[in-house]
């Protein structure tokens, strides 16, 4: 078994991480990124809600810090805030939407860990999308489904992404 050695929450703060790396509970944890199918589907998201944004009325932040707790730092692939641009530099107010894109690495215990830090914090929305079976999941308070009908939603306000788009530009690209 490894040895973990603790970090407090300031000395992660102050380092710079290459990707950046998600603390929880003191731990620095490396993020699942890096691989060429990961890259494009997060790129295409970004695509995607970028050229509807201002209709929208949202802005898109790729791998943002995000404090989920006290003690937890998360980095989503893509987080959706909705109205003004937040000024802090790390989110302390939960995002609309976080969207985590998998990797071939990522386990299950440690994606559902995301997805609850992610619902604790109030994050209404929390995407989670396999790049390789173009499979989808959308997870709210009120519980999770797979994205049958090819459409990921939201309410308040009312977005939807068509995977059929988003997974398009994989192939045209």
């Amino acid at each position: 078994m490894k040895a973990t050695m603790l970090v407090p929450v300031e000395e992660y703060l102050r380092t710079a991480y290459r990707p950046d790396r998600d603390y929880v509970d003191g731990e620095v944890l490396e993020r699942n990124v890096g691989e060429r199918d990961h890259s494009k589907l997060q790129r295409e998201f970004i695509l995607y809600l970028g050229t509807r944004a201002k209709k929208w009325g949202i802005h898109v932040f790729p791998e943002q810090r995000v404090q989920v707790s006290p003690q937890r730092f998360r980095i989503p692939d893509i987080c959706v805030v909705v109205g003004p641009e937040p000024e802090e530099q790390i989110f302390r107010r939960p995002p609309f939407i976080c969207i985590e894109v998998l990797s071939k690495d990522d386990s299950l215990m440690s994606m559902q860990n995301r997805i609850d830090d992610y619902l604790k914090f109030g994050v209404p929305y929390v995407w989670v999308v396999n790049p390789v079976d173009r499979r989808a999941w959308s997870y709210s308070s009120e519980g999770s489904k797979e994205v049958k009908d090819g459409v990921l939603r939201t309410e308040n306000p009312s977005i939807e992404v068509s995977l059929a788009e988003v997974f398009a530009g994989l192939d045209e690209r």
